[in-house]
């Protein structure tokens, strides 16, 4: 019998297991997947702790709950992937060999990665809310915070959810409002980027916003080390940016286990060279990789892992039958953007193009707006979290398209 192993029971590993697990003839494979952690985090609900509109029971579950019956389920830290052995070693000294491999270990936050970032004030006056104690902790100090300056900053320009951090803004902006003291509150947004986002239409819009809730934007801003006698950013260039609350977007890398293997890209953020279209690795033809351990030039969101695994999926068929990779992912990605009061917008591009405004997922009637600020957009983001238990990590076919379409999106002549 050939085996099947998937590391990672994330949101695009354990897609993936529903997955083929309804596809692959049971008779000749058999299926593992490995995690190192028992819980699934609902990672999108994080953004929502902070500021009181999710509970952090909401946001997780085990993550037994989301596995087909039939399946093997080990619960242990990978070591090491010897993919010229097709072998993958256990922290607890157990190895476990494959005929076909998929790595879907995502991306943490490294804040150790900064000088002065994790020190002293690392959750007292330096949040995350990134991971769920970041979250929840961050939910604490925003209770009886008194005001002062909150600064949002972004390491680097590669992480997950890259509009998330632009929704906590948003979203401080209208939590403090609401509290009756967004008087007392300075949000400053400091970030690697030459503006809001990296795509002009959508940059200009979000831009907009900041500049309407009166939300200061410092670009072109590589963080070197925080300072935390003087509580003060500090770029490479030498240009200090003083706070009296950090919310940070730490760096971000790939499992250790790619360094380990020796498996990662020139970035040294252990990010798996990745066929951008077919999601073969470039290096070993019976290893697929998706989600956030790509390199793919793409965002590293839940939505771009859900489109990933329906191009995957029909890859490792083609792949265990012998035919030539059919299935071509073309970068296709979209969120909907929190803004605050109840409203959101919406984005969805690909490799080559950006977000531009029109209707989505029918052009026609929508119903949603892309990058109109409407609350059926806001509706459509809290809904998604039903979706997300119920129906993505259950491997179901959602009702949007694969492959990013241009109906309904309005092109300048």
């Amino acid at each position: 019998m050939k085996k099947l192993l998937i590391i990672g029971a994330g949101t695009a590993g354990t897609m993936m297991l529903n997955k083929l697990h309804k596809k692959l003839d049971k008779r000749d494979w058999e299926i593992t997947i490995v995690d190192k952690d028992e819980l699934h985090y609902y990672q999108p609900g994080f953004l929502f702790i902070p500021f009181g509109m999710y509970q952090k029971e909401e946001v997780v579950k085990p993550k037994r709950e989301f596995f087909p019956k039939g399946i093997n389920a080990i619960f242990e830290e990978v070591k090491k992937i010897e993919p010229e052995k097709n072998t993958v070693n256990l922290k607890n000294g157990e190895a476990l060999s494959y005929d076909l491999l998929i790595i879907a270990t995502g991306s943490t936050p490294r804040p150790e990665e900064t000088e002065g970032l994790k020190g002293k004030l690392w959750y007292k006056d330096i949040f995350d809310f990134y991971t769920f104690e970041g979250a929840t902790k961050l939910a604490e100090k925003l209770k009886d915070w008194k005001g002062g300056r909150l600064v949002i900053n972004l390491a680097e320009t590669i992480f997950k959810c890259p509009v998330a951090p632009l929704e906590f803004a948003f979203l401080a902006d209208a939590y403090f409002t609401e509290k009756g003291m967004r008087d007392k509150v300075e949000i400053v947004y400091v970030t690697p980027l030459s503006g809001a986002f990296t795509k002009p239409k959508a940059t200009a819009m979000l831009s907009e916003l900041l500049e309407e809730k009166q939300i200061n934007v410092i670009p072109d801003f590589y963080l070197e080390s925080v300072d935390e006698e003087k509580k003060t950013l500090i770029s490479y260039e030498g240009i200090e940016v003083p706070f009296d609350l950090l919310v940070s977007v730490p760096v971000n890398k790939g499992d250790d286990m790619v360094e380990n293997s020796g498996m990662g890209d020139e970035d040294d953020l252990n990010f798996i060279p990745t066929d951008k279209h077919t999601l073969q690795s470039k290096n070993y033809e019976n290893i697929f990789i998706i989600g956030d351990a790509t390199n793919v030039p793409t965002s590293k969101a839940g939505a771009v892992a859900h489109f990933e695994a329906e191009i995957l999926t029909e890859n490792i068929l083609d792949y265990v039958a012998g035919r030539p990779l059919s299935a071509k992912f073309d970068g296709h990605a979209n969120c909907f953007i929190e803004t605050g009061f109840g409203k959101a917008t919406l984005i969805d591009f690909n490799y080559d193009t950006e977000p531009l405004p029109g209707k989505y997922p029918f052009p026609v009637v929508g119903p949603m707006g892309l990058l109109k600020v409407t609350r059926l957009n806001h509706m459509g983001k809290m809904f998604f979290k039903w979706i997300y238990w119920h129906m993505l990590l259950t491997g179901k076919t959602l009702p949007v398209s694969t492959e990013m379409s241009m109906a309904g999106k309005e092109v300048e002549v």
